[in-house]
């Protein structure tokens, strides 16, 4: 008899657990769907290959959930549908899986942004670069700019201690974008800018360099560093070979130098 009411309560207590568990679920559902409302998006009916060309019975409609103003334009909804068809998948999508615009090959000659800017080998990589230190906000897409960067390294003398030091980093350098605003290329009408993203309105610039470029580059921003532009004339493609380190020894060894290097050969150039 004990062992009968043992079991009773048991099953009660379990079955109480499990209306309290299901009502907390639903509470928190609720909740997590209180500013949400039902989208319908182009899904794959199947696991679909990359490189597949879609055609309609590979897709089919799903209903998601979103937050009202949340939702990503990159998902293809059903009036767009006759869009993507016929056109190839970049990547593989697997059933029931929403197929997006960016998984889909655009058309020939529509493709837009700033990847055909790019030179085949070359990358695209943007720097948080800004006022100041863009030449008052002058430099501009298209112009070549070398880039230099000042550090807090350990003394090579006394390792307890830091030292500031400027370097070059790279020199002539492409500049393929300021902000949003985009170089090489020409439009009916005008400059595809961003408004108001002219003349130093800018917080980020974008650079062709090589992948070993890009690496470098991605670790002295990291260093938090002081990143700044040097423009140079769009005509110059001169290198600049053996660029010192300057830390402040070296300015007190070499800055009288410099100075009639300037006079010597810049300001007084050609008989002047």
């Amino acid at each position: 008899m004990k062992q009968k009411a043992i079991l009773i309560i048991s099953v009660v207590v379990g079955l109480l657990a499990f209306i309290m568990t299901n009502h907390y679920l639903q509470s928190e559902r609720d909740k997590l769907y209180a500013d949400a409302e039902e989208v319908e998006v182009i899904a794959a009916s199947r696991d679909i290959p990359a490189g597949t060309e879609l055609k309609l019975d590979d897709i089919g409609i799903m209903t998601m959930y979103r937050k009202r103003g949340g939702f990503s334009a990159d998902y293809v909804i059903p009036k767009e549908k006759d869009k993507i068809l016929k056109r190839k998948l970049l990547f593989t999508v697997n059933r029931l899986k929403p197929i997006l615009w960016s998984y889909v090959e655009a058309p020939e000659g529509v493709r837009s942004g700033l990847s055909p800017i790019i030179q085949p080998t070359m990358r695209a990589i943007s720097l948080a670069i800004s006022g100041e230190a863009t030449v008052s906000g002058l430099v501009q897409p298209n112009d070549r700019v070398d880039i230099l960067g000042t550090f807090s390294f350990p003394s090579r003398t006394n390792a307890k201690e830091m030292e500031t030091v400027t370097l070059t980093l790279l020199q002539d350098v492409s500049v393929l974008a300021t902000g949003s605003r985009l170089a090489k290329q020409e439009f009916e009408g005008g400059d595809r800018w961003s408004r108001g993203s002219a003349g130093g309105a800018y917080s980020t610039v974008t650079f062709e360099v090589t992948p070993r470029e890009a690496e470098l580059l991605v670790f002295v921003e990291n260093m938090k560093g002081h990143l700044t532009l040097s423009l140079r004339n769009p005509g110059d493609v001169s290198y600049e070979s053996n660029l010192p380190e300057v830390n402040f020894e070296m300015l007190e060894k070499e800055l009288p130098q410099l100075n009639l290097y300037r006079q010597d050969k810049i300001r007084h150039k050609g008989g002047n």
